[in-house]
């Protein structure tokens, strides 16, 4: 059954061309192979703007290609005021995206709909997916692993909710899950 109104997650990171698009893609890839893509739009964006309109990093998509995923498609964007609406969840990867994020919030509703990425990750012993723009392909691969551990464990959550017919957005998801 094809549900009429997906749910819509973006991600979020600094300038959306490396840990985001990687986020993105991963989150795609689980909902197409458990067969729920037509219930899921995966997106992702940057706090920032200095990337708009550009390729992800190629050691992002060089990084997910050697891992099975394509992150040829990807383009930069930035994160608005808009987003808050137009998606039920809004995945930071870092605290600081999360600070940033609640302060764009106009509502306790948008704010509300900001979670870190690694809270569903309970091994993880950091609350950051470290940013791996100015380091080599090693950390690439390494911020992935993080990054298919902690969405996994996201979309562990939500894919019961996926399987029936949509309720209301989560709201007020703040402590490593959602209600």
């Amino acid at each position: 059954m094809t549900s009429p109104d997906p749910f819509r997650v973006i991600f979020v990171c600094t300038g959306n061309i490396c840990r985001s698009p990687m986020a993105e893609v991963v989150f795609r890839e689980l909902a197409k192979q458990r067969g729920l893509d037509s219930h899921i739009v995966s997106r992702s964006a940057g706090t920032g703007d200095w990337h708009l309109g550009e390729r992800a990093d190629h050691r992002t998509i060089d990084s997910l290609s050697r891992h099975g995923y394509d992150g040829s498609a990807h383009r930069a964007r930035q994160f608005t005021a808009a987003n808050f609406a137009e998606n039920d969840l809004v995945v930071a990867l870092d605290r600081t995206h999360e600070r940033i994020l609640r302060e764009w919030a106009h509502d306790e509703d948008n704010e509300g709909k900001v979670i870190l990425l690694l809270t569903f990750d309970p091994e993880a012993s950091t609350h950051d997916v470290p940013d791996p723009y100015y380091a080599g392909e090693d950390m690439f691969d390494s911020v992935l692993g993080m990054i298919e551990t902690a969405t996994q464990g996201l979309f562990n959550q939500l894919e019961p909710a996926l399987r029936f017919p949509r309720t209301p957005p989560i709201s007020g998801a703040r402590s490593g899950g959602l209600p």
